[in-house]
């Protein structure tokens, strides 16, 4: 791999998490005032507009038209479109919620969790590191059942939502721009009833008597878009080790702004789970960092 490439790739893959991870919690805690089931639906609704451009821009449209002719694609990419939906609505409530720490909890095991889902359904093979890393993430959840006033719900919802995203989303091998498309646009119609009615209610915060708002709402697109094709970016330029220590910058940025920023409460029982979530993590990427 060349150099100069490889470490473009870091760049743009580290400034995609941490988008992800610093920009994008400070912007949607912010919006999430607006009500978290409004700010998912115009995050859906902008992306899709966006993704429309940029397949047009980029010249993807012969591989969006491929995609929508394989039934079996569409299908899968329909239950993904439901779960990457799912999966920003509980993210977006949770930081409203102030529970910032707990939503980092579930990307924090997600990767794990993917593994852990891979050798399920997919028969992939899980070496004694492996093993091991899956076994401390049980062990913490188990702790955490026992101090239920701890258990981050919301947490292990993201991680639910997310995991079985990727899952599926390896079946069908589409670009991941693409792909989003497609999902966005399955949902789509469903969005725009949504908002309607909201508007109709009049509880709805996207108001042409409010600019501000809706300026707010549509950056809502873009702050999810970027810091996606910042990542994509680094992974066509990067290896599967670096990526994944990569990532998480995202839960860990996330985890820090929770605790730091906005002062959210951080029990002793939450903090002995994080401890083993982030044994567990070191372990996982010592294990990737040797096996590619």
């Amino acid at each position: 791999m060349n150099q100069s490439q490889f470490k473009k790739g870091i760049v743009y893959a580290t400034i995609g998490s941490l988008w992800w991870g610093v920009l994008g919690t400070i912007f949607f805690k912010y919006v999430s005032m607006m009500g978290a089931l409004e700010v998912t639906l115009h995050r859906l609704i902008w992306t899709s507009l966006i993704l429309i451009l940029t397949t047009l821009i980029f010249k993807k449209i012969k591989v969006f038209k491929s995609i929508i002719k394989q039934k079996k694609k569409l299908l899968i990419l329909l239950v993904t479109g439901v779960l990457i939906f799912l999966n920003w609505g509980t993210w977006i409530y949770a930081i409203s919620i102030n529970k910032i720490i707990d939503a980092s909890y579930g990307y924090f095991i997600f990767p794990i969790l993917n593994v852990f889902l891979g050798y399920v359904f997919l028969k992939e093979k899980l070496n004694f590191k492996r093993k091991i890393s899956i076994l401390i993430v049980i062990a913490s959840s188990v702790y955490l059942l026992f101090n239920f006033e701890s258990f981050p719900i919301v947490g292990f919802l993201v991680a639910f939502f997310w995991s079985f995203y990727n899952l599926l989303r390896k079946k069908v091998n589409v670009d991941t721009d693409v792909g989003l498309l497609i999902e966005s646009l399955f949902i789509l119609p469903i969005a725009l009833i949504v908002c309607y009615f909201i508007f109709k209610s009049g509880y709805n915060d996207f108001s042409f008597q409010q600019p501000s708002n809706i300026l707010l709402l549509i950056l809502g697109g873009f702050m999810t878009v970027i810091p996606l094709f910042l990542f994509i970016k680094g992974l066509e330029k990067t290896t599967m080790a670096a990526s994944g220590l990569i990532f998480f910058v995202t839960p860990t940025s996330q985890f820090l702004l929770g605790f730091f920023y906005y002062n959210e409460p951080f029990s002793i029982n939450k903090f002995i789970s994080f401890i083993l979530i982030w044994i567990a993590v070191f372990i996982y990427l010592k294990d990737l960092y040797e096996t590619n």
